[in-house]
């Protein structure tokens, strides 16, 4: 099972999956934590060039997220689901298009088809978006940016990430799935548990 977690920053995607894949392994389960852009050595390098201050037109930022994208899809998610892995995977082919699209402006239609190319048709089983008003996200990290240029983009630039987000939920009601991620940590990551064991009951 493939589930990605979407999101603004400062949602609490990431201290959720940990708790998850504690709770998934718990219960007997196989579980991979992954994320994008940055998993892998290859992946790794990519992250370092997208996430340092300096210039990147929109066109060469989404190329290397698609590099990035098509690698980690090749070398690590697949041969994940081959082996019956739940895959927990912190951002995923939906942040490229409501960053660099609904946010930047490229061509949404164009950015469906890269990620259609980088993954080769690869869509996860689930996408659990945790919802925030990007002011209180931006609040949450606070001095904690790490230099990361997407999280010194201005206000509208993150309300436009977190429409982007909403809209792409309402396009694929079936794959998606909205969490309020103004509730505490305990509270949201047992609400993502359970979309998580709804789908595996299946």
């Amino acid at each position: 099972m493939f589930v990605t977690f979407e999101g603004p920053e400062g949602a609490g995607k990431s201290t959720a999956i940990r708790s998850l894949a504690t709770a998934l392994e718990q219960a007997g389960y196989s579980v991979l934590v992954t994320r994008e852009p940055g998993a892998g050595s290859f992946g790794k390098k990519i992250r370092a060039l997208l996430l340092e201050q300096g210039d990147v037109v929109p066109e060469a930022e989404l190329l290397l997220f698609l590099a990035d994208r098509a690698n980690h899809v090749e070398t690590i998610i697949r041969p994940a689901l081959a082996s019956g892995t739940i895959i927990l995977c912190d951002r995923h082919a939906d942040s490229s298009v409501a960053y660099q699209g609904y946010a930047r402006g490229v061509d949404i239609d164009f950015l469906k088809r890269g990620n259609s190319f980088a993954t080769k048709g690869l869509k996860p089983h689930l996408t659990l978006l945790f919802d925030l008003d990007p002011v209180v996200g931006l609040q949450r990290i606070g001095d904690g940016r790490d230099n990361n240029r997407l999280d010194h983009e201005p206000l509208e630039f993150h309300r436009k990430v977190r429409a982007g987000f909403l809209d792409l939920a309402s396009q694929e009601p079936e794959r998606w799935v909205i969490l309020d991620a103004t509730k505490a940590p305990d509270a949201l990551c047992a609400d993502a548990l359970a979309e998580i064991q709804r789908r595996l009951s299946r």
